[in-house]
């Protein structure tokens, strides 16, 4: 008998029993279920989290004074509390030193701000921040119409600012703001460019601030009690390790810090943040996974049980089968082959069940729309699986009926 015939007979078994078909079915569903609805949640958020924190560019990393990761901060830990704030002289010299980055650049924030225009005004959530020419491009901050800054602009102190589209559209409705003047924290500003669109997260925009040049910025919040961040980009990234280790290495000679003390800085970048999201992130990939497991099992266990049910039903059928020279292997393939075709039926309905109201949760979340691929097959393979393993045992006990007595069996 061919395999395209066993299939067919197992799947008009299945179609002929439908309410035990639902009931076997039922649990597989639900065990397949709990974990993809769980694991498309995590992947929409990752997927928003990713777009919405990768706010350094390619190949980039930052030095900063404190570990802002998560559940770390600077009143966390003794040893911090007395670091010194990074200058902007350190950032030039740091620059001066590492020859080999594409671009050094420095950055500093003062944040829950107001801009103003004539009569209108921004609510008072806005982030300014003090810039070098380099950090427009280690943070890939593009000028979408207007200019960028330029050395003049930051060696004159100009008072001169570039806007998000999110201060532009409150601003501006109707006009175009370059070489409009605006308020910021009630000083004027001459606009000369406006930044493209921000990756959000969640929905929440990431356009809500203003950059102007480093010097101003210091001039107007102060030089001193404000640290700064330096932000490096490497040329490629078979650079990116090596100039990690020689930026640390530089910034400890510039910082004075004593071999076999630690570092008085951190060195943050996309990696880092994604890696703390991963920590958190895994352990509930891992408590789904064993919840999904029990499910499944407790599945299998059911399957098992009706099938065994339906082999001793099917007792005279069976009987039948072999009086006329179906083989101990034909048999058994129909019978595991339903117990596989249900698990896989129950894995189908699971998965798009998943997904479905996955997708649903997430989106009162405002997160990307995502499809957890790998899990999808973990899944279905999972499925496989425990068609296998429990429909072995129900597959060989009527695989090895006695012919004779099967055809006596009223």
């Amino acid at each position: 008998m061919k395999i395209i015939q066993i299939l067919k007979v197992a799947l008009n078994s299945i179609v002929a029993n439908k309410l035990r078909t639902a009931l076997t079915m039922l649990g597989v569903v639900v065990g397949i279920f709990s974990i993809i609805v769980i694991m498309t949640i995590i992947t929409m958020l990752q997927k928003s989290i990713d777009s919405g924190l990768a706010v350094l560019s390619k190949d980039t990393f930052q030095i900063q004074k404190w570990d802002n990761t998560i559940g770390r901060g600077h009143g966390r830990d003794r040893r911090w509390r007395n670091r010194k704030d990074i200058t902007i002289l350190e950032a030039m010299r740091l620059r001066d030193a590492l020859t080999d980055a594409k671009y050094v650049g420095a950055e500093q924030w003062k944040f829950g701000k107001m801009i103003k225009f004539g009569s209108k005004e921004t609510n008072p959530n806005i982030n300014v921040a003090g810039v070098t020419t380099d950090a427009m491009r280690t943070n890939d901050w593009n000028v979408d119409y207007g200019r960028d800054f330029r050395e003049p602009d930051i060696q004159r102190s100009s008072n001169v600012c570039i806007l998000g589209v999110a201060i532009v559209e409150k601003l501006f409705p109707n006009l175009n703001p370059v070489n409009q003047t605006v308020k910021v924290d009630g000083k004027p500003f001459r606009v000369i460019g406006v930044l493209d669109e921000q990756p959000s997260m969640f929905g929440q925009s990431n356009d809500d601030f203003v950059m102007i040049p480093i010097t101003k910025w210091q001039s107007m919040y102060g030089k001193y009690g404000r640290s700064v961040n330096i932000t490096v980009m490497a040329k490629s990234k078979g650079d990116y390790q090596d100039l990690i280790e020689s930026a640390i290495g530089h910034f400890r000679t510039i910082r004075k810090v004593e071999p076999g003390e630690d570092n008085d800085f951190y060195i943050f970048s996309n990696e880092t943040m994604m890696a703390q999201v991963n920590d958190i992130t895994g352990p509930i990939k891992i408590g789904a996974l064993a919840v999904s497991l029990i499910a499944l099992l407790a599945a299998g266990v059911g399957i098992m049980n009706i099938m065994l049910v339906s082999v001793t039903e099917r007792t005279r059928e069976i009987g039948i089968r072999k009086a006329v020279g179906a083989q101990k292997k034909h048999i058994l393939l129909q019978f595991l082959m339903e117990a596989i075709t249900l698990c896989f039926l129950g894995g189908i309905i699971g998965i798009a069940m998943g997904i479905g109201i996955g997708n649903l949760a997430g989106g009162f979340l405002n997160a990307e729309t995502a499809v957890p691929v790998d899990w999808v097959l973990i899944g279905i393979s999972m499925c496989v699986m425990i068609g296998v393993i429990f429909g072995t045992y129900p597959a060989y006990k009527a695989a090895n009926l006695d012919p004779i007595e099967a055809l006596r069996y009223e």
